[in-house]
């Protein structure tokens, strides 16, 4: 019965990576703030809760772009158009990403913008509101899953070490017992997995409520729901150079 203390210790992995999945499952539903109520989302509050603030930067230089503010290029170039007027606070976070020089390659503006201090309060904001998941959360259930798939990796070890310390008529109850903490693990990455897509990473229950109630028929609230995806090729290009 050489095989039973891994088992137990299978078991002690699965279980706690389960529960950590569990308990961050319970909390990302949980709302953080009062109740979003019936208000309508803005585009920029959509593209948040529907992939975060990467999402919230490509909705504003797309939109920079189609005002003519803003060139995206095809080869990934980003150039200030037309930098007068004062714009909102994402615009502004935006053309200081680009600097004096007034152009600047995409994939360097893009991670500036989506940690800018606007962007941040955007976030907050939904948070407060009851219709985003906070930061801690997602850590939260980011950890859980990595103990999940840990502990289903160690499992499965684990079996097959056991699987091969015991005689060919003993293997059947070997595997039986580990395939209790591999089905558990499972189920769980499989929760995990559903808490994080599409769009359950950063939209709450009431947030993702409100997101399916869009439709997608404008251009910018297709960009926001859906993301690049739904460009033309030159801003895809442009986006993702």
């Amino acid at each position: 019965m050489i095989w039973v203390p891994l088992l137990l210790v299978a078991f002690v992995v699965a279980g706690v990576g389960c529960v950590r999945v569990c308990r961050a499952s319970l909390a990302a539903a949980r709302p953080h703030g009062p109740s979003g109520g019936t208000r309508e989302l803005t585009v920029c509050e959509a593209a948040y809760l529907a992939g975060g603030p990467l999402r919230v930067t490509d909705l504003t230089l797309v939109s920079m772009h189609r005002a003519r503010r803003l060139l995206l290029a095809h080869t990934g170039w980003a150039t200030v158009v037309d930098a007068t007027g004062a714009g909102d606070e994402l615009e502004r976070a935006v053309l200081g990403a680009i600097g004096p020089g007034g152009q600047s390659p995409v994939p360097a503006v893009r991670p500036v913008v989506a940690a800018a201090e606007s962007v941040r309060l955007l976030g907050e904001g939904l948070v407060d509101r009851g219709l985003a998941v906070s930061e801690e959360a997602r850590r939260e259930m980011a950890a859980g899953v990595r103990a999940v798939r840990a502990g289903f990796l160690l499992t499965l070890a684990l079996g097959t070490v056991a699987a091969l310390l015991v005689p060919g008529d003993g293997r059947a109850l070997v595997v039986a017992g580990f395939a209790l903490p591999l089905v558990g693990s499972g189920l769980c990455l499989l929760i995990g997995g559903i808490e994080v897509y599409p769009y359950t990473r950063w939209a709450s229950p009431a947030g993702q409520r409100l997101l399916s109630g869009l439709s997608p028929d404008e251009p910018l609230t297709a960009l926001a729901t859906r993301g690049p995806a739904v460009l033309e090729p030159e801003l895809r290009a442009a986006l993702r150079a």
